[in-house]
């Protein structure tokens, strides 16, 4: 099976810009009911990133509560760590355990395609059991 059949296609995924605040960016994975949002790329040949709740608390810490002295690139993952959609899922899913990875961008020629996160990964895994 391949990650392609797996993924959560980017037409489902809410992205926000790096210039964006990170209030902002905490309210429209409030809004959307997400864990995660996608940074887009400054440039055509820039890279894309991923900023998590994680990142959010590790900001939050570090900067003793005020998350608005801070923009999204100050804080997302960038690049994020992607992988192609013509992947066997069973390679990202090692990659994934091995690095110690919930999510993995989606990518080929460098556009986004989507996201595979664990939860895909077990959803297969459950069906495959029932």
């Amino acid at each position: 099976m391949l990650v392609k059949e797996v993924m959560t296609p980017k037409e489902k995924l809410i992205s926000v810009s790096p210039m964006a605040t990170v209030r902002e960016a905490l309210k429209l994975m409030r809004t959307h009911k997400v864990r995660s949002v996608i940074v887009d790329k400054n440039t055509p040949d820039g890279a894309y990133g991923l900023l998590t709740f994680k990142n959010i608390l590790q900001s939050i810490v570090s900067e003793d509560g005020d998350i608005d002295l801070l923009n999204v690139y100050d804080i997302a993952n960038t690049p994020a760590i992607s992988v192609s959609s013509e992947l066997n899922v069973k390679y990202a899913a090692k990659m994934m355990v091995t690095s110690s990875i919930k999510r993995l961008l989606i990518t080929d020629n460098n556009e986004l395609h989507g996201i595979l996160t664990m939860s895909d990964i077990i959803g297969i895994l459950m069906d495959s059991v029932e």
